[in-house]
């Protein structure tokens, strides 16, 4: 793939997974996984744009007072601590095996995202003890995780900020890009520490996902429904988890 068009995409990329709460890394893992760059190159690199477009997005978020951070800080720290042992993790698997586990997950969350039907929830209220106790908990597992894939954890934040801690899907989505900064960063050091980095790349890639990230979080902030939301997310998801699928097995 031409650089150009490959800054093409991962512009449109940050745009339009920062509508749903990502940073952008749900595309630029498998894309860097398909067009063959090696596994430590495209995590480590995916990584970084998820932290650029995502924090880009965040100021928006936070201007516009979308972003729950009562809920999102337990996340963060625990994220943010676990990220390391998953970008780990990385440089120890077989490239099939990494490939099918992100897509699997990948289309686990399409589904449910696709399917769930009208979310009661969005007017549910629960605990402060539960939204720190489990946020905490579930931040853990989505550093690991995070890590790991290269995604930054958006992937996993928004669906459980819905659907277990009863966010409303547009402060969800507000909130996971809160998180999805600094998870990405965390990973990406220890990447870094590991194995050698595409500074020139990464670094004019960031500047497209950057823009991409002002453009969708604006867009999300004052056009989009919780719903359209939820089904833009879907839809690109099932893309990538059946492209990877190819990838691994065809």
């Amino acid at each position: 793939m031409a650089l150009t068009i490959l800054l093409a995409v991962i512009f449109l990329s940050s745009l339009v997974l920062t509508m749903v709460g990502l940073g952008g890394g749900l595309i630029f893992s498998p894309l860097f996984v398909l067009l063959k760059f090696p596994v430590s190159t495209a995590v480590s690199a995916s990584l970084f744009l998820n932290a650029i477009a995502a924090a880009s997005a965040a100021v928006t978020y936070f201007r516009k007072k979308m972003v729950d951070v009562k809920v999102g800080l337990p996340l963060l720290i625990t994220s943010t601590i676990s990220a390391p042992f998953g970008a780990l993790l990385t440089h120890k698997i077989n490239i099939r095996v990494f490939t099918a586990v992100l897509a699997l997950v990948i289309f686990l969350a399409a589904m449910r995202m696709l399917f769930s039907g009208k979310i009661e929830a969005e007017r549910a209220e629960i605990s402060m003890a539960r939204k720190i106790i489990g946020g905490g908990a579930i931040g853990a597992v989505i550093g690991v995780m995070a890590g790991f894939l290269g995604i930054g954890g958006g992937v996993f934040i928004v669906p459980l900020l819905i659907y277990v801690l009863r966010l409303p899907t547009k402060v969800a989505a507000a909130t996971s890009i809160f998180i999805v900064v600094f998870s990405s960063l965390s990973g990406f050091v220890t990447h870094v520490a590991i194995a050698e980095t595409d500074w020139k790349f990464i670094l004019t890639a960031a500047i497209f996902s950057f823009l991409g990230g002002q453009v969708g979080s604006r867009i999300m902030a004052e056009r989009l429904k919780g719903k359209t939301v939820r089904q833009i997310f879907g839809v690109v998801l099932i893309i990538f988890a059946l492209k990877l699928v190819q990838r691994s097995f065809f």
